[in-house]
């Protein structure tokens, strides 16, 4: 939006957006779990945190921008955004053209130790859009950087550092399957760490959709005594009882 209106208005930097979009949609999620709570009479506090999210500014992602952002160009807009500002663009199926990012792997929550505060007495909406992405320089400082960090991978990074037992995924689906909307469709109601690989490689599951989801979980599940659950929002309670959704477990 900052770039259509960019005649109007200043663009800003991706990262400014992120955490525009972390506060937006934050203070929705906000708003409705205070309402929920205060109809089951409930009393507990709820908070959006803006979060930081450091990559690595060597990450082989930069090499290889993949992830498109913001709206479609023409072939004339996209050769022009390319001399003056440097972007890298991409046709995308004969829609149009658009601006791609990198998608870095996560390595540290800049905002841990407050999250950590938190935890015991507040519900904390964090890691919005997968975290700002920030890159750490030589006198420490924090700089924004252009890129979008995967969710589901900052999910997990978040569930690691605050020693979670369980990382709950949810999406649009009860459980996971092999062959998804294809004959011979099968849900799976548990998964090893070296049955998720080999599915990987076998092309079962869609990049940008359920692939990113089972690639945290992995990596999760790779601690011994932590496991990852893949379910829908309405089967997430059940899914904790253990009577639904899809485990990924390290054995």
């Amino acid at each position: 939006a900052t770039e259509t209106a960019s005649s109007v208005t200043p663009a800003m930097p991706l990262n400014v957006c992120i955490a525009m979009t972390q506060g937006y949609i934050g203070y929705h999620i906000q708003k409705g779990l205070t309402y929920a709570l205060a109809k089951r009479n409930r009393i507990l506090p709820v908070v959006t945190l803006i979060t930081q999210v450091v990559v690595d500014p060597d990450d082989p992602a930069f090499l290889n921008p993949t992830k498109p952002i913001g709206p479609f160009y023409s072939e004339e807009e996209a050769k022009q955004l390319i001399s003056e500002k440097n972007f890298t663009m991409r046709e995308d199926a004969g829609r149009g053209w658009r601006r791609v990012v990198a998608s870095p792997m996560p390595r540290r929550i800049v905002e841990i130790h407050s999250i950590k505060e938190l935890w015991d007495s507040t519900i904390v909406v964090t890691v919005g859009g997968g975290g700002i992405p920030v890159v750490e320089k030589e006198d420490g400082s924090l700089e924004g950087i252009a890129a979008v960090i995967d969710k589901d991978l900052a999910a997990e990074k978040l569930a690691e550092e605050v020693e979670a037992d369980i990382l709950l995924i949810l999406t649009e689906v009860e459980k996971v399957s092999l062959n998804y909307h294809r004959p011979g469709q099968r849900e799976l109601e548990h998964l090893t760490v070296s049955e998720c690989e080999r599915y990987i490689a076998e092309g079962h599951f869609a990049p940008g959709s359920m692939l990113p989801k089972i690639q945290a979980g992995m990596m999760f599940a790779k601690t011994p005594g932590k496991q990852t659950i893949i379910t829908s929002l309405d089967k997430a309670v059940a899914s904790l009882k253990g009577e639904t959704g899809t485990v990924i477990s390290g054995c």
